[in-house]
């Protein structure tokens, strides 16, 4: 039998002692601020304070949901608990990332889907911190930097040798997203 990661188990899972819990709500909101200061760099609509905010907050409703002590001795009710308030987040957060899309009638142009993505996987890294599941977070926050600062040029390139010029310019004006 091979052993759980320490996010696992029950009992480390649910014994979120003051430290920890303090750990890991300040690891979702240097997360948050990593990720907006990309954001904040290229003058995007979100930066560093909300990105931290969105993660902070991500993280200590998940940190809350884990807090049903009550409930440790009833996995199914304590899973649905946990589900329940993990998919709310989720779900808030997409509305919160929508407020951000812009769609230009005159032009049929639509701005700000990476920033909303932006806004909802630092949720989700909130609340991968928020579940002490480290190796998640490092492996997504890499990406996620991967995503935002090196796959622009890549995309540029591949539109320049597959794609028309008008797309190569939509690529380079996206101000929004």
């Amino acid at each position: 039998m091979t052993d759980l990661p320490y996010f696992a188990t029950a009992e480390r899972y649910f014994d979120i002692g003051v430290i920890d819990m303090v750990l890991r709500l300040c690891a979702a909101t240097v997360i948050g601020m990593v990720i907006g200061l990309n954001r904040d760099v290229n003058g995007k609509p979100t930066g560093m304070r909300t990105l931290a905010l969105v993660a902070l907050g991500a993280a200590v409703v998940s940190v809350v949901a884990v807090h049903f002590q009550d409930l440790i001795d009833h996995p199914d009710a304590l899973s649905r608990v946990v589900q329940g308030i993990l998919q709310g987040v989720l779900t808030g957060i997409g509305f919160i990332g929508a407020g951000v899309i812009l769609r230009q009638p005159k032009d049929m142009s639509v701005s700000g889907l990476t920033t909303a993505a932006t806004v909802w996987i630092t949720a989700a890294l909130g609340i991968a911190c928020a579940l002490a599941a480290w190796h998640v977070v490092v492996i997504a926050t890499v990406l996620t930097l991967i995503v935002l600062i090196a796959l622009k040029p890549f995309e540029l390139m591949l539109v320049r040798l597959l794609g028309n010029e008008q797309t190569v310019e939509d690529i380079k004006e996206d101000k929004q997203g």
